[in-house]
């Protein structure tokens, strides 16, 4: 039977309207997954095309972060950056990765005023990028310095012996592959590693003096390890003020930064590090458990933090339950 018109023109509207319902469903989805995207992919808005001061925060065990340099140096490229504050809560970590970060916030230093905020704690490797800034500012309580490099290593000799296993090994010269956990440390293998840690240690004394106005025998004096409170830092000329976010902008202000611009924090692209990716999980299975902390406390108990630090360390770690920690 022929349709009637009525139904003809009735049929077409009804096409019409499912059609751009569709468009707009598809519209719709699209922005969702660009925003999603966006969101986890790409920094949290930084300017929207804006004049801004950007903020990068370098948090827990320092390593050689390919995403954290790849940041400060799209940071240094950006015009519409005006200053930058660099927000430290560190105990340090790799020799490597702190140079690498050093160097990398010298190349924005060149081009942007960078001044650092110290939080709870800047020590070692996180000193090292500190004093990379132009300005460190600390809070009265803050925990700053610990200037110095180790290496440590486990002897299972002992556990070996309970075990039954015994090791064999044929090699080329006999400080290949040396210090072992799996035999006893020679004198002349201590020497080798020693050499090292003392040439490390020489080098970061060097940075310190380059950038603080302190110099070398002062620099010397203060390199034994020692851990000052902010107060402490300022007499000693570790930092330069104190006080908090307030007293960056302070700084940035005094070197033609307008202050009134917003304060844009600049945050990873991607998890990149294992460590990071191990303590974002391990985080997510403490929130879990009700235990908080944010991945930090569950990783100190199976001392990952340690077993995922290879080469130099330049690391200060407080004892659990020290006095001041949460």
């Amino acid at each position: 039977m022929a349709l009637r018109a009525d139904d003809l023109i009735d049929r077409r509207r009804l096409r019409r309207k499912l059609t751009f319902w569709r468009v707009v469903a598809l519209v719709v989805a699209a922005l969702a997954i660009a925003a999603y995207g966006f969101r986890l992919f790409g920094d949290s808005l930084p300017g929207s095309g804006s004049d801004q001061i950007a903020k990068v925060r370098i948090e827990g065990t320092i390593t050689e972060d390919e995403e954290l340099l790849d940041r400060l140096e799209r940071i240094a490229e950006t015009d519409r950056v005006k200053g930058v504050i660099l927000a430290i809560d560190s105990p340090g970590g790799t020799t490597a990765g702190g140079e690498a970060i050093f160097e990398a916030v010298r190349r924005l230093a060149e081009k942007k005023p960078v001044v650092a905020q110290v939080g709870t704690l800047a020590a070692s490797a996180g000193y090292m990028i500190a004093s990379a800034s132009d300005h460190i500012v600390a809070r009265k309580s803050s925990i700053v310095g610990s200037i110095g490099v180790l290496v440590q290593f486990p002897d299972l000799t002992g556990l070996m012996d309970k075990v039954g296993i015994k090791l064999e090994e044929i090699k080329s010269s006999p400080l290949k592959a040396e210090p072992s956990p799996f035999n006893p440390t020679t004198e002349e293998e201590r020497a080798m590693i020693r050499a090292m840690i003392l040439d490390s240690y020489d080098w970061f004394v060097g940075l310190v003096t380059e950038r603080r106005p302190l110099s070398r025998a002062e620099t010397e004096r203060l390199a034994d390890g020692s851990v000052f409170t902010g107060r402490q830092a300022l007499e000693r000329k570790l930092v330069d003020a104190l006080g908090g976010e307030e007293a960056a902008l302070a700084w940035l202000k005094s070197n033609g930064v307008d202050t009134e611009l917003d304060v844009i924090e600049w945050k990873p692209k991607r998890t990149t590090s294992p460590y990071l990716l191990i303590k974002s999980l391990v985080g997510g299975a403490e929130d879990g458990l009700g235990l908080g902390k944010g991945g930090t406390a569950l990783l100190r108990a199976l001392g990952a933090e340690r077993l995922l630090l290879d080469g130099l360390v330049s690391l200060w770690q407080p004892a659990e339950g020290a006095a001041g920690e949460q």
